[in-house]
């Protein structure tokens, strides 16, 4: 389990306006992170309150947040500006590219007429391959790299 934050005290924020963002935590070191809207959730505690796959916001090149609810603040009894000990690791993401994505992906980068020259073995094993592949970064790099070979391929 890879932790993005360990028992750290962070402040719990408030900004009026911010809609369900209204109430929030910033946590430390995570601009990094890739993923959308959706597709990063965080399990663990704040204030010993357990914390079941939240969404984490993403804000382009700044340290990612959580929302913050009123249940949330009821059951830890505190309200912005407080301090809170936090507990947060990254959920797996359980989100699979699909086949019609890679495809799609492959006709967008103009290389789909090459891929379907290829045996039918050998397309079923470039899609697997991508679609197992569990980090989105390396997924991308392999896709990219298939482009590149593919467009290579019709010259």
């Amino acid at each position: 389990m890879e932790y993005l934050v360990k028992d750290q005290i962070l402040e719990l924020k408030y900004e009026p306006g911010k809609g369900a963002w209204t109430y929030h935590i910033q946590i430390p070191n995570t601009k990094h992170i890739v993923g959308k809207w959706g597709s990063l959730k965080v399990s663990g505690t704040i204030d010993n309150y357990k914390i079941d796959s939240i969404n984490l916001f993403t804000i382009s090149g700044q340290d990612k947040l959580i929302s913050i609810n009123g249940k949330i603040r009821k059951a830890i009894n505190k309200s912005g500006g407080d301090k809170v000990t936090v507990t947060l690791y990254l959920l797996a993401s359980r989100e699979q590219i699909t086949e019609k994505e890679i495809l799609e992906t492959f006709k967008d980068s103009e290389v789909l007429q090459a891929f379907k020259k290829l045996p039918a073995q050998e397309q079923k094993e470039i899609i697997g391959k991508i679609a197992s592949t569990k980090s989105e970064e390396k997924r991308i790099k392999m896709i990219l790299k298939c482009i590149d070979q593919l467009s290579n391929s019709n010259h």
